[in-house]
């Protein structure tokens, strides 16, 4: 008998996720776990974000397919939720817009015909939480940031492979980082 042990979801802002391409998977069957790889270093298996639902839309044709667009202060997530996420797809279609939610996903990373990257999450649960959640959450992806950006010189083997595939520019998400927590000053 095998112990299933669900993967940390991670935090981080929008920019980030919306910077990652590379993905991958850790062994040879076809039921390994996959992962993003992203520019600090983060291997994310399973991602938490709080922000505000801005829109949401049933995409899909024969079965209800919600997709919703989620912002905190350094842009846009992209989620889906459909058949197979009946909570979080109910309350996708049962949401007034704006609203502040929590989603916790898996990442999906498409790459158009014309070499586009698209990321998005697979959203396995939304739940509706309040301000201060969502400022919470806004703090704590900060603080995840800057430990991996400090990180990011290291000898870990993720570390490097986002270091030689992204190039991070450490100063650019230290701007992003200051610039969202500047965000939570100016609404009080």
């Amino acid at each position: 008998m095998s112990t299933y042990v669900r993967e940390v979801a991670k935090r981080m802002f929008a920019k980030e996720f919306r910077n990652s391409d590379l993905s991958f998977r850790e062994g040879d069957d076809v039921y390994s776990p996959q992962y993003l790889l992203t520019p600090t270093g983060a291997r994310v298996n399973r991602l938490f974000i709080v922000g505000t639902l801005i829109e949401k839309e049933n995409i899909g044709n024969e079965a209800e397919y919600w997709r919703g667009r989620v912002t905190d202060p350094t842009g846009t997530f992209t989620i889906y939720a459909g058949q197979y996420q009946p909570e979080a797809a109910q309350l996708l279609s049962e949401c007034e817009t704006p609203a502040f939610v929590a989603v916790a996903g898996k990442p999906s990373v498409y790459e158009t015909p014309d070499g586009d990257t698209i990321t998005s999450i697979r959203s396995e649960s939304i739940s509706i939480v309040d301000g201060n959640t969502r400022d919470m959450w806004v703090v704590d992806a900060a603080i995840q940031t800057i430990n991996r950006l400090n990180n990011l010189d290291g000898s870990d083997t993720y570390v490097v492979r986002a270091r030689e595939h992204y190039n991070t520019d450490k100063g650019s998400y230290s701007s992003m980082v200051l610039d969202a927590l500047k965000s939570l000053k100016e609404q009080i």
